[in-house]
């Protein structure tokens, strides 16, 4: 057993260096026994004088049919690439209408929102005017209050002024007969 055990061990390192190693191109000899032998076959395998007639005819048959699927395979491909062509066509179109659609919509929307704007900076300046002519109009207010008071002071003065006037007038003639 102990001997069997290092054969192993070499046929595999030489199995192992067999398919390590870079293929080599054929000898001369190989290739001559190779078409030889492919020459005896048809593309089943089968040597030409192993085949009975049954089924060469059964296997043309086949061969026949096989290339009619085929062709149709290609044939319905090749539709289907035309028809998935022309569906992809259609798709990109309905999409570019919606693009410009949107285009359309989205430039509505924007003078919509300038319009907006616009009304919003009037407001603004409206309201920054309201709001002037409110803290004028309450500053007059202020200044009319504040003068109508001075204005009762003013007659409360005017009316002190002439009964101290009077008062006065009075005192004068008191000192004259006096001092007569």
């Amino acid at each position: 057993m102990s001997s069997y055990y290092p054969r192993t061990k070499d046929l595999t390192r030489t199995r192992r260096s067999l398919t390590e190693s870079p293929p080599s191109s054929p000898s001369p000899t190989d290739k001559n026994y190779r078409h030889d032998r492919l020459s005896r076959y048809d593309s089943s395998g089968e040597t030409a004088t192993d085949k009975p007639m049954g089924r060469t005819s059964s296997y043309t048959r086949r061969e026949t049919r096989l290339a009619a699927l085929n062709k149709q395979e290609q044939d319905s491909t090749t539709k289907d690439y035309k028809k998935m062509y022309a569906e992809a066509l259609q798709e990109n179109e309905k999409l570019k209408s919606r693009l410009q659609d949107s285009k359309q919509e989205l430039v509505k929307i924007r003078s919509q929102l300038e319009k907006v704007t616009q009304r919003h900076d009037r407001i603004s300046e409206r309201s920054t005017a309201l709001e002037s002519e409110k803290r004028e109009k309450q500053a007059l207010e202020k200044r009319v209050s504040d003068m109508e008071e001075e204005i009762k002071i003013l007659t409360e003065l005017k009316s002190d002024n002439q009964r101290l006037k009077d008062e006065n007038g009075a005192l004068i003639r008191v000192i004259s007969k006096l001092s007569k």
